[in-house]
């Protein structure tokens, strides 16, 4: 799940999701603005793949959905 000092938003302008975070903001591309969206806390890594990937079938979410999150998870923006 999001950190609790962090907020996905979606600008309605830019139409873009937008990660807040402690002085800073990260414009996120779709796919992760996708990502963070099943990030709510009751879904496991597995969980999130097996979504994406019946959403996606050509792409490769086993390995790239684990990796996003074990970075972010790393920058303090999930938990």
């Amino acid at each position: 799940m999001l950190a609790p000092a962090v907020v996905l938003r979606h600008d309605q302008v830019c139409r873009r999701d937008l990660l807040i975070v402690p002085e800073r903001v990260v414009v996120l591309n779709r796919q992760a603005g996708a990502v963070l969206r099943l990030c709510d806390g009751t879904r496991s890594v597995a969980e999130i793949v097996a979504e994406l990937a019946s959403r996606y079938p050509t792409a490769p979410v086993a390995s790239d959905v684990p990796d996003f999150l074990h970075r972010i998870c790393r920058e303090g923006w999930i938990r």
